[in-house]
């Protein structure tokens, strides 16, 4: 005869929580060329010129603009980026990055 004990198996649950995700925010300014913010919008955030042009104009109108939505780290890169192109080229471009809700 043999003695088995069963021992009771735990399973641990990680659970993943998805990252915070940030909004990438362009704001308007009365001296930043159309065609240049619209240069910066498609080289930095990779979309075409009709939607780049569609973000300038709301951000003209409206006077800000969300741009896109990323982790924070890739957002802030971005928004750095960007901005730094203005000031590159002596604008006061900018953008800003705020927590999507």
């Amino acid at each position: 005869m043999t003695d088995t004990t069963t021992k009771p198996t735990t399973t641990v649950e990680t659970k993943v929580e998805r990252p915070q995700l940030h909004k990438v925010i362009l704001v308007n300014d009365d001296y930043t060329p159309r065609d240049f913010v619209v240069m910066v919008l498609k080289a930095e955030f990779r979309i075409n010129d009709d939607q780049a042009r569609r973000v300038m104009i709301t951000a003209h109108q409206r006077g800000v603009c969300v741009v896109a939505v990323y982790t924070k780290e890739v957002a802030e890169a971005k928004a750095t980026n960007a901005t730094d192109r203005g000031r590159g080229q002596g604008y006061p471009l900018l953008f800003t990055t705020e927590p999507e809700e």
